[in-house]
């Protein structure tokens, strides 16, 4: 049987540049797709992903469609461009059913976590919250579902305890290109399998609620929760109704006092604070006021008053989340 030769790549993000780089290296790339060009920075100049860029320095064929539903002249190019299997990483769309039966061996989806677990857009992320010691990728065939196809390969990847999203993004960046090639080679011969959807867990999209401070969470999970949001939108507190910015979060080995409530502030520890947590002693190594440069958490915490503590609320009368 011959092997597949000529492949198409769907990406936008940073992400997925060591995939195609992968893919490029290995196969043809006959076409490349990723999202349009949009505004950025604050003269909002019309700027591509970085997968458009990537492909426009390679000389690949490109193709920046607005839509795909219903895209006849997209999925027309898609056909002509002889691919026979298309790779998606990270491209930030979902695939309509028709657009899926144009290539003989349809679309292999990246996925990074390990199937039927963290399905949706943030599983780096909410592996990472949910504390999390193992993840991986796996390359599915695509359906129309929300990461529901049927499981071609998987390989686990152990999370670093120091790692935050941002290591292990890059880790599994590289370990979705290596899986995205043997799958491309292997596919002729793979049995895909059916996930079992009764065990699928979700990872939606981050929302800036996500990176607010649980204090009465045990230290360790504000910890985990601190490392899945440190690209975005990073970890905040509040006190006195104003956000911070809080970086450097470590469990310290001390328990927490009697008497002590979640999020009351104990004391100092060289540069750093301690905060009573829900269980547990939390260090903090660096604060962000609002507006200004990061300080080490003892300069900033000279203000305050003893045994103040980080508010629940951004600002009176608001709930918790």
């Amino acid at each position: 049987m011959t092997g597949i030769r000529r492949v198409a790549f769907f990406g936008s993000p940073a992400f997925a540049l060591p995939v195609l780089d992968a893919l490029h290296a290995a196969f043809e790339v006959v076409l490349v797709v990723s999202q349009p060009d949009k505004p950025v920075g604050r003269g909002l100049k019309l700027t591509p992903p970085p997968v458009a860029a990537r492909a426009t320095e390679l000389g690949l064929p490109l193709a920046q469609p607005t839509k795909l539903r219903g895209n006849a002249e997209f999925q027309a190019q898609l056909r002509a461009s002889g691919a026979e299997v298309a790779v998606t990483c990270a491209y930030g769309k979902l695939l309509p059913q028709s657009l899926l039966d144009v290539l003989p061996y349809g679309f292999l989806n990246t996925h990074t976590s390990l199937l039927p677990a963290y399905r949706g857009a943030a599983p780096i992320q909410w592996a990472l919250i949910e504390g999390e010691t193992v993840t991986g990728t796996t390359i599915m065939q695509t359906d129309v579902g929300m990461d529901t196809g049927d499981i071609l390969l998987q390989r686990e990847l152990e999370i670093q305890p120091e790692w935050s999203a941002l290591e292990l993004s890059a880790s599994l960046s590289q370990q979705a290109a290596e899986l995205a090639v043997q799958a491309v080679r292997e596919r002729p011969l793979l049995t895909p399998r059916s996930q079992n959807h009764a065990q699928a867990t979700h990872a939606p999209l981050l929302t800036k609620e996500d990176g607010f401070v649980r204090w009465d969470d045990p230290a360790q999970r504000i910890v985990d929760r601190y490392r899945g949001v440190a690209a975005w939108p990073q970890t905040t507190a509040f006190v006195g109704g104003q956000r911070v910015k809080l970086d450097g979060l470590t469990v310290h080995p001390d328990t927490t006092p009697n008497g002590t409530v979640p999020g009351q502030i104990l004391g100092v520890d060289g540069d750093s604070l301690q905060v009573a947590t829900g269980d547990g002693i939390l260090r903090i190594a660096t604060v962000q006021p609002a507006s200004k440069k990061p300080q080490p958490a003892a300069q900033w915490a000279q203000g305050l008053s003893e045994g103040a503590s980080f508010d629940w609320e951004p600002s009176p009368g608001r709930a918790r989340t």
